[in-house]
């Protein structure tokens, strides 16, 4: 099921549970999942909206250089794995916090797999040196 505003769309499973993707913000992610339960409710099935919580935050961001990926690959091999040849991004497991990067050569790196958005923010200031030391 999808909804525009905001700009979402639902898993709705038998059940009863319901996973909610897409929303721009932990906030319109409740929003819209109280939307879906509104319309579901409007169906005629009892609708009781609790245990609400946030799985999984993802974000992007573009560091504006390009980065040597298989030098990082390299240094950073415990926590990396880089194989061009099936995927253009290095994915980087970071353990604290547990989140994982994909990053590319174009500068560009996805943060996903935070419980919470400072866990975001908190990888990719962990990250941002490392990068640094890999630009082309």
């Amino acid at each position: 099921m999808r909804i525009r505003d905001p700009k979402t769309t639902a898993l709705i499973f038998s059940s009863g549970k319901m996973v909610c993707t897409g929303a721009k913000s932990e906030e319109f992610s409740k929003i819209a999942a109280r939307k879906y339960a509104r319309i579901i409710q409007k169906l005629g099935y009892d609708v009781c909206f609790k245990e609400f919580k946030i799985q999984n935050i993802v974000g992007s961001v573009d560091v504006k250089f390009p980065i040597r990926l298989e030098g990082l690959a390299f240094a950073h091999g415990h926590f990396s794995s880089y194989e061009p040849e099936i995927f253009p991004g290095l994915i980087y497991r970071m353990q604290n916090p547990k989140i994982v990067l994909l990053i590319f050569v174009s500068g560009k790196v996805v943060l996903t797999g935070a419980k919470e958005r400072s866990q975001t923010y908190q990888a990719f200031e962990k990250i941002y040196p490392v990068l640094n030391e890999y630009r082309k």
